[in-house]
Parts: C-alpha cells; structure tokens; sequence
C-alpha cells in the first residue's frame, strides 16, 4: 500500500473521544516499550508520527493514526508497565478492554510481542483473553534484527509454545530496524481491510 496521507487524529482517554467516521481500525496491543509506535512508524514510512521513547509508559491515551483516509491504526497504552499507580493502570486496562470488547469499527488486533524474549505473562494473558472474547488478532514479534539468526528459530518455538499457536494462527516477525516483515504485514491489512 503506498502512503499518501498518515495523521494522527485523535488522542482519546474515552468512547466519546472516538472518531464517529466509521473507518476500519486495527488496534495495536502489547507490553510498554514493545515496539508499537515503532511499527506504525516503519509501516506508514515516517520516523516519528507515532511518537517512541526509551523510557516505558509514554503513550497513555488511545491514539488513532488515519491512514490514506481508509482506516486507523489505535495505538494503546502499552500492559505490565510497574513505574505507573495501581489506579493508573487499572483506568488503562478498563479503557483497552472497553474498547476491544465494543467497538464495531475494529477489524484486527495486533498482538506486538518482544521477539528477543519468551512471551510475558501479560503478553500470554492478553493473548488467552483476546481469544476468549473472540477478538480477530494476529502476534507480531518485533525486534527481529535483534535476535541473531542462530537463535530465530529457538525464539520462534518457545513464543509458538507459550501461546500455544496453531498452525494457522498468523506469526509475523518484524524490524523497525532492517524492515524485515514490513511488506508481509501489509499484505495481511490489506486483506482484512477487503
């Protein structure tokens, strides 16, 4: 898909906030410091629309990117984040499961996994929950070009295993860095935007 317009348009904390035109969402979800910003990012070819930081926890409102003027990407508030309150992370998990749970515009989940690393708890957790309620997603685990090429698929297994994948769920491994994955995703959105 070729890029001609990628804005954000819309920081929301709740429903009201959202955006009323109906466009198709796909919404990225997982740990604080996964890498999400990071993949709107290398996916809409700009360094810094989605705004990234070293320091976890930075984005704490649901942030709609319009894309092409065809569909959202909804970058959330990213789980297991320690340095934030209790009440703090509870408004958060309240917020992403009202949203995941009720709005019709959302197509997929982008399950966003740290591939340098076994899956989490909260990243199995959230998995298990998202199949529970039958919410359309896929795992992508990024910070491939971290990973030496030795050790992929050792990786592979053990994220497969902890989520207990099926042969047809969807993996995809990505890097902001080397682009790995970049054009596979792609073509899995412009499917599920079909």
């Amino acid at each position: 898909m070729k890029i001609i317009k990628a804005e954000l348009t819309i920081s929301a904390v709740e429903e009201r906030q959202y955006p009323v035109d109906n466009l198709p969402e796909i919404a990225l979800v997982g740990r604080s410091n996964v890498g999400k910003s990071s993949l709107i990012n290398t996916l809409i070819n700009r360094k810094s629309l989605a705004r990234t930081s070293s320091q976890p926890g930075k984005t704490q409102t649901m942030n709609f990117y319009q894309i092409n003027e065809m569909f959202y990407f909804v970058d959330l508030p990213g789980y297991g984040y320690a340095k934030v309150s209790k009440k703090e992370r509870q408004r958060w998990g309240q917020m992403i499961e009202h949203y995941l749970t009720t709005r019709s515009n959302l197509r997929y989940v982008f399950l966003i996994i740290d591939f340098r690393h076994p899956p989490t708890q909260d990243d199995i957790a959230m998995y298990e929950w998202l199949k529970y309620y039958k919410i359309p997603c896929v795992v992508i685990a990024t910070k491939k070009d971290k990973v030496k090429s030795s050790q992929c698929s050792k990786n592979k297994k053990i994220l497969k295993e902890k989520l207990q994948l099926l042969d047809r769920d969807k993996l995809f491994l990505f890097s902001s860095q080397d682009k790995t994955g970049k054009e596979g995703v792609w073509e899995f959105i412009e499917k599920v935007l079909e």
